[in-house]
């Protein structure tokens, strides 16, 4: 966490075979990679994911941030809430490795969490919501800590969950932030991926009882959540789902020059539209 700063056709055959997964519809965004699922008239009341840890390459004088998290909304364009947990990758200015945990509930900023997280730490997170009442989880299953916390929100989102390695976002407010540049993670493997409905159904991201998007973080994507944010240079791709729709990898992708120009006019049109952040403002994901 930064000082400072608030941050998916199935065929089956006769022999019984296992379906393939469904197939998911894609997505740019500007500071998201990875899953969502949703569908009007669906909602959800938990979302469970695991990850192990990144240990992201990183240069000195070259100040850089990720996030993996899992979480319920955030996915609608109107979407004004959104519950997560997760960790943080970044990179120090010195050239440093700097891992930590924190739970969101935007609007509100991010809260770290007192959970010391290492670099190749197994983990699995878990938001469940109730009514009002939201609980987040975060589990580090190589040092057997963990962290609980249940609180009443104000404002939830339920249309949607979401399994997301993010490049954070520097806010004052909403409206007005600034996408950090993405660390190099090279590589997160999201595991156990499942939904629960608020009919109690559960299933995987590749559940034909929703839909999923595939979400691929590209300059010149969609901001998420976020009004104003400017495009990152860097971008992240996730694979296909596996076979039974548990798992996928997202990867880090340095951009190529055309796109990188691509991002600098994206960037200088949302910068022209938008508010300047104030300077110190909270780290938002």
């Amino acid at each position: 966490m930064i000082s400072k700063l608030v941050t998916v056709f199935a065929a089956s055959t006769a022999l019984g075979a296992v379906a393939a997964p469904a197939a998911a519809d894609t997505v740019n965004s500007a500071n998201w990679a990875g899953y969502a699922v949703h569908r009007s008239g669906v909602t959800f009341s938990k979302v469970v994911g695991a990850w192990r840890q990144p240990r992201p390459t990183c240069i000195r004088g070259q100040r850089t941030y990720s996030a993996m998290w899992v979480g319920l909304g955030g996915y609608s364009i109107s979407a004004q809430a959104l519950e997560q947990i997760g960790t943080e990758a970044d990179c120090s200015g010195s050239g440093g490795v700097v891992s930590s945990a924190w739970y969101e509930q935007v609007p509100a900023p991010s809260n770290p969490i007192r959970l010391r997280v290492r670099p190749g730490d197994s983990l699995m997170a878990s938001v469940s919501v109730a009514g009002r009442q939201v609980q987040l989880r975060l589990s580090d299953r190589t040092s057997h800590k963990s962290f609980v916390k249940t609180l009443r929100a104000s404002l939830v989102d339920v249309s949607s969950a979401e399994w997301i390695v993010e490049a954070p976002s520097e806010c004052s407010s909403l409206a007005t932030c600034v996408t950090l540049p993405l660390a190099n993670f090279r590589s997160a493997r999201f595991t156990s991926a499942d939904a629960r409905a608020s009919t109690g159904h559960t299933g995987t991201i590749s559940d034909r009882r929703w839909n999923a998007t595939r979400i691929r973080l590209a300059p010149d994507g969609r901001q998420f959540v976020f009004l104003g944010g400017v495009g990152n240079a860097a971008g992240a791709m996730p694979s296909t789902l596996s076979q039974k729709g548990t798992s996928f990898v997202v990867r880090y992708s340095a951009v190529t020059a055309a796109r990188r120009a691509a991002a600098a006019t994206v960037a200088a049109a949302r910068r022209a539209a938008a508010p300047a952040v104030v300077p110190g403002g909270r780290l938002f994901h």
